[in-house]
């Protein structure tokens, strides 16, 4: 059962299954060096999604926090520090739209203490940041002190905002980029640390991304 009118050869289900297609596929390159068939299996996963997201008449937020993910994950399939400067760069302005998107379509932020699941919900998301910062601190250079902690706080209110949603998809989908962005600082900055642990975490980090993103997709798509 295809989650759009039409069945199987609908475009809409017909652009899901690409996505989906194109993300198994760079499950199978993901450890391998870069290349341009790499970096269009990455790209075109996220950015199809950003496509459905159009085609099915999404909010422009969404459309856009896609879309900007689509452009980190090109600059994040190619080596170097530029590289990664450049997916920082993307994916923080991708967390600022995912930010206006959740806090529109939420109940506010007094929605955060409407139930002691809301409070503990909240309560975490706070703990897992500063126990990030805290972690990574001591190991980033101080020429990226500034934008990794940028970027914590935007995901951390990511999250935050994704609560007041009270969608379980959104909700889901938020928590999952909180934990792949994790294991992607930590596989980063902990290079020593975590060696031997690195191959695992790589396919975490892809899988754990890719399922958050199509998670926040459909809790809106389907919730229209």
């Amino acid at each position: 059962m295809m989650p759009f009118p039409g069945g199987i050869e609908a475009t809409p289900n017909g652009t899901l299954i690409f996505s989906i297609v194109a993300a198994v596929l760079y499950a199978f390159v993901l450890d391998g060096a870069p290349s341009w068939k790499r970096s269009a299996a990455k790209t075109l996963a996220t950015a199809l999604l950003a496509v459905l997201a159009y085609l099915q008449g999404g909010p422009a937020l969404l459309v856009a926090a896609l879309a900007l993910s689509a452009l980190g994950d090109a600059f994040l399939s190619q080596a170097g520090d530029r590289a990664f400067l450049g997916g920082l760069g993307s994916f923080l302005a991708a967390h600022f739209a995912y930010v206006a998107l959740f806090a529109a379509a939420g109940d506010g932020l007094p929605a955060l203490t409407e139930t002691p699941w809301h409070v503990m919900a909240a309560l975490i998301m706070a703990v897992f940041a500063l126990g990030m910062l805290r972690l990574l601190w001591p190991h980033i250079g101080s020429d990226l002190k500034v934008p990794v902690a940028v970027y914590v706080t935007a995901i951390f209110a990511m999250g935050m905002t994704a609560l007041t949603t009270n969608s379980t998809l959104v909700i889901a989908g938020a928590v999952l980029f909180m934990a792949s962005d994790a294991l992607l600082a930590i596989e980063k900055f902990l290079a020593e640390a975590v060696e031997r642990h690195r191959i695992w975490m790589r396919y975490a980090v892809w899988g754990l991304y890719y399922l958050a993103q199509l998670a926040i997709t459909l809790g809106f798509l389907l919730a229209t």
